[in-house]
Formats: C-alpha cells, structure tokens, sequence
C-alpha cells in the first residue's frame, strides 16, 4: 500500500506540518498505518488508525503514562474522528534490533526494560478496564477457534474452559487490586532513545490495549517473548531483579507460569489467525518458539489442569513439531 491516505495534508495543515516530507513505515499485526515526518530540522510520527481502528485509547494510556513519568511518546495533534495521531518520534532503535548488533549488551537492556516495570507497578493502576477473568477465558479461546482446527483437531473445547477457570481463579484474587498492564511490553514495543549511549534510555509504545491486572502479565510479555529467543538463564536472572525491588506475594512464580500459559496459549492462536483470517503468513514462524515457552509453563504444578487438558486434546506428535499450522 504505496499511496497516502485521503486526508493527510489537511492533517498536516491544520498540526503545522504542511509541506513535510512522508516516508511509509513498515507496520504491526494491526492494520494501523505510519509514516515518518521531517519538517524544517524536525522529526514526528504520524499514526493512522481510522475504523474500525481507532486512536482513542491510544491517547488515552499515552496521556496517562505521560502523567506518569513514564516515557511514552508525547502527543502533538490529533483528529480523533478520522484516525490521525502526531506523535514524538522514538527513533529507530527498537530493543529487539539493537540486540542483534549488540548482543553483549543484552543484560543492560533488560535490566532496563524491568527498571520501568517497576517503577509503573508502584504507581497506583490506571483508569482501565479490570483483566478479568472473563477476558483472560476470552483470549485462551482463541487457540481453540484457530489453531485447534488449523490442525484439523476436534477437540473438547467446555472441558478446555473448565480448567482454564480452574487455573485463573487463584490468579484473579491475587492480582487485587491490581497494576496497569500494557500487554504488549517486548523487545520490539521498547525503543532505546539514545542507542548511542546504550541501552539505559527506554521509552514505550503499543501500549492502547492497558488493562488493570496481574504484575506478572508484563514480565511474560517481555521475559517469554514470541519474537525474540531469551535464555531460560535470562528470565530467571531477570524475574529475580524484578523480585528484589517489587513487592512481590508468596503466589508470585505460580501466577507467572499461569499468566505465561495463558499468554503464550493465546498467541498461538493469534498467529493462527492472523495467517488464516488476515493473510499474514509470517507470524506462523514465531510459533515453535511460542510453544516451546508454553510447554516450561504447563510444567508448573500450578497449571496441572490446563497441562492435563493439553495431554488429552493436542496429540504429541503434533506437539513434538509444534503443530506447524499452514
């Protein structure tokens, strides 16, 4: 998609940015499009999500994290009728890439990624929606509706449900009352601001979907990533940093492995969908590591009656090969 959206130069007009020059970037699992200005020694980023995307709550967690000290894009303009968002631009330099060229410096980045989680968890929970456990089930289901019959499986998909309510109804009263998550927090969704300088400097994007939740949530995303490998030695090294600054409760590992069984379970079926369903293929690479990761978490004594589940409805061949969906 090479041409400009209908509506761009009004935009940029009214924001005072008329006459900018605009280079499409590549984008998301989403169907959001961006594009980079340049503007007079300038740089921004120009979002565009028209319906059924939709800016809103992007700007909406932005201006709070803002308020928060944590370092979200600021916000230049905005037409919240037809989609368009001009923001701070972040650079280049996203935490996943600056690791393939500087693999030794894997430690400091995330160290750093796990400082701003942290911090946010200190802060008293945004003004979102609760990540109940409605829509914890909601999510799980995803690998049933598109994985399960990519692979021509039938399985029991009430019994699927019992033991993921089974599983998430210790999880849902200990994460009272409760941290903003952001849901997406990996290694491509931290961009490091002054790459030069290392990787201390962390800002955060993709972050519309907050929740209030588990604190658990976000170490997942970032610790267990579908994109990027991280060392079984990593995560344990990392999640014991998280641990000697955060208050962390005596069900803490046990909420980490049901989160990550619950998270890794529905990208699986993510990616399944976004194969089928919206004609990206690409994501269906990801899933062995995906897998790999769910299979540690089933391991928990925690989530005995999901692993049991998995036993009896995913054959182990199908397992063993990590069920490559086509």
């Amino acid at each position: 998609m090479s041409t400009l959206p209908d509506g761009i130069d009004t935009f940029l007009g009214a924001a005072g940015w008329a006459g900018a020059q605009i280079a499409p970037l590549t984008g998301d699992a989403s169907f959001r499009r961006y594009f980079r200005l340049h503007h007079e020694g300038k740089s921004a980023m120009l979002m565009h999500a028209p319906p059924p995307e939709e800016p809103r709550e992007f700007l909406h967690v932005g201006r709070w994290l803002i308020d928060q000290q944590i370092r979200a894009p600021l916000i230049y303009a905005e037409d919240l009728d037809k989609g368009w968002v001009l923001i701070e631009d972040f650079g280049d330099a996203r935490m996943r890439d600056w690791l393939d060229e500087n693999p030794h410096g894997e430690e400091e980045a995330y160290a750093g990624a796990i400082a701003t989680l942290v911090d946010l968890h200190r802060k008293p929970a945004g003004p979102f929606a609760p990540y109940d456990e409605a829509t914890y089930l909601r999510e799980a289901q995803l690998f049933t509706q598109w994985y399960c019959p990519a692979l021509g499986l039938d399985v029991d998909a009430a019994g699927f449900d019992a033991a993921w309510r089974d599983v998430l109804a210790p999880l849902t009263a200990n994460q009272r009352p409760g941290v903003t998550v952001l849901r997406d927090y990996h290694a491509e969704n931290i961009m490091l601001l002054r790459p030069e300088d290392g990787a201390s400097e962390q800002g955060v994007i993709d972050f519309q979907d907050a929740l209030v939740g588990h604190p658990a949530y976000d170490l997942v995303s970032l610790l267990q990533d579908a994109r990027r490998d991280v060392s079984p030695e990593l995560e344990t090294k990392m999640l014991a940093r998280y641990r000697e600054q955060a208050d962390c409760g005596p069900e803490f590992d046990a909420d980490y492995a049901r989160l990550g069984a619950q998270r890794n379970t529905k990208i699986v079926g993510i990616f399944a969908r976004l194969n089928q369903r919206d004609g990206k293929p690409r994501y269906l690479g990801m899933i062995p590591r995906v897998w790999e990761a769910l299979e540690r978490d089933l391991a928990h004594p925690a989530v005995v009656p999901v692993a049991q589940w998995f036993d009896a409805n995913i054959p182990a061949e199908l397992r063993a090969r990590y069920g490559a969906v086509g």
